[in-house]
């Protein structure tokens, strides 16, 4: 049994070991296990590189810190229509509410002649709106890999490879779930598996769900966040148009606009050190033909969340907020005839609005470096 083949029955040993273990303890051991074949797999001579499966090109560094120009694109589009979710619930009875997801990883451009490896929930950024309504029990299944793919080169690695680029595990945390790690500690997820927890709906509100794997800020600012609403038993109040919109910011080793495949900065991420703030996963990713459309008059909720690590100061130019339910408190009197408002990191709002006047609004970060120079910027077309 050669070198590399021993340490993968380590991972074998190393993760049956883990089962027993408090939540704190097995994410420990996972970061640890990470760690330890990091440095392994660094040590791995030449020769024995050259022998694994053909794939010696691929362990230099680690993938998502790998620069080059020659990853494949994976999908034409990365970014989730703000207009792509649920409609209300219209029922006064709970049930069951049953969400798939999986996850998959894939090369897209983040702007023009500009590409980035994300990591996905449904092959888009942000997640799948989730929606809900209290008292209802809420399954949540999660596979890792979705069976079937056409772009899942990363299967090819081996589960050694997978650790090494930092995605061998996903997992997802639901600020909405009352119990440890809101589900993550039950849906540590490796390559193959599907795993999945129920939790009732005891909390109405608008919440953040997330990847919560070893190295968790990574897996977030790669894009691995989204959306769960719990709306009160008495429903919500009938509006026109929804949209969902998700502020994220993404940390590459070149600067904003340097063209060519962008790798995760590892270093900037950890000194929050942001190139790009984006609205839904890329630049203009809700602009021009995937602008927010709604007509004169019509009343518009907006549900607006920040996945990643920095707050987000959420301005419309040349709109008043007529309802603003801050953190996501859907319960509390909302704030009336706001301006802007803050966005914590891992936090939603609701907003609801009238427009009288036709024309384009602007969403904005009104940090406005950020939306000029940075990204954030988005568009809402009354007609």
């Amino acid at each position: 049994m050669n070198k590399y083949h021993s340490f993968l029955l380590l991972l074998i040993v190393c993760n049956n070991a883990l089962i027993g273990c408090s939540d704190d303890a097995k994410y420990k051991a996972m970061a640890d296990k990470y760690n330890a074949v990091h440095a392994e797999h660094a040590m791995m001579s030449a020769k024995e590189s050259k022998t694994h499966s053909g794939e010696d090109k691929h362990h230099d560094q680690p993938l998502s810190e790998k620069v080059t120009d020659n990853h494949k694109i994976d999908t034409d589009e990365i970014g989730r229509q703000a207009d792509d979710l649920p409609s209300s619930l219209n029922r006064t009875q709970s049930q069951l509410v049953s969400v798939n997801l999986y996850t998959e990883e894939l090369v897209a451009e983040i702007m023009p002649d500009v590409t980035y490896q994300y990591w996905t929930y449904n092959g888009k950024v942000p997640g799948p709106f989730i929606r809900a309504r209290e008292g209802d029990q809420v399954e949540i299944r999660l596979s890792h890999g979705k069976l079937g793919a056409e772009h899942q080169e990363h299967n090819a690695h081996t589960s050694a490879a997978h650790v090494v680029a930092g995605h061998s595990v996903h997992s997802i945390d639901l600020h909405a779930v009352a119990a440890p790690g809101g589900g993550a500690s039950l849906m540590q997820v490796e390559q193959g598996e599907e795993k999945s927890f129920r939790f009732k709906a005891t909390h109405p509100g608008i919440y953040v769900y997330h990847c919560a794997s070893p190295h968790v800020p990574s897996h977030i600012a790669n894009g691995m966040y989204g959306m769960i609403l719990i709306e009160p038993m008495e429903g919500l109040a009938k509006v026109d148009r929804e949209f969902y919109v998700m502020q994220g910011d993404f940390y590459t080793r070149g600067k904003y606009g340097d063209k060519g495949y962008q790798a995760l900065s590892k270093e900037k991420l950890v000194a929050e050190q942001a190139d790009y703030f984006l609205f839904n996963g890329r630049v203009n990713s809700l602009s021009g033909e995937r602008a927010l459309k709604a007509k004169v008059g019509e009343k518009i909720r907006l549900f607006v969340g920040v996945g990643s690590h920095i707050a987000a100061n959420f301005h419309i130019v040349g709109v008043v907020f007529s309802k603003l339910y801050q953190d996501g408190a859907l319960t509390n009197p909302p704030l009336k005839n706001v301006q802007t408002t803050i966005i914590s990191p891992g936090s939603a709002v609701m907003i609801e609005f009238t427009i009288e006047v036709a024309g384009k609004y602007l969403l904005v970060d009104h940090s406005l470096s950020r939306a000029i120079d940075k990204g954030a910027l988005a568009e809402l077309i009354i007609e």
